[in-house]
């Protein structure tokens, strides 16, 4: 199982308390995507959820859920990612990292 995991990057990997079933997140929609492609998971049946949205503070985002089973265990695996620019850093918080850094 391990390799099967670790064949992409996931960021977080949790165990459900039913015994049978894990969590895993990833960065991207295309790790998730690869992940599910070199384990061999991306069957044409598999449930997947792919949507769009914005959050509270009007950021667009991707996100994809996906339900692979393997040898009985159950996969939730999801990825968030964030589909326009991250807002710049206002300039007293540059000033301030800057001196940070030089420090």
């Amino acid at each position: 199982m391990a390799e099967l995991l670790l064949l992409a990057d996931p960021t977080s990997i949790r165990f459900h308390s039913d015994g049978a079933s894990l969590a895993v997140e990833f960065a991207s929609v295309a790790a998730l995507t690869s992940w599910l492609d070199s384990a061999g998971l991306n069957d044409p049946d598999m449930l997947t959820a792919e949507h769009t949205d914005t959050t509270d503070e009007g950021r667009a985002y991707r996100r994809m859920n996906a339900y692979p089973t393997w040898h009985g265990w159950e996969f939730y695996a999801s990825a968030t990612e964030y589909t326009d620019p991250a807002p710049p850093l206002d300039p007293s918080t540059v000033d301030r990292l800057a001196a940070l850094a030089v420090a």
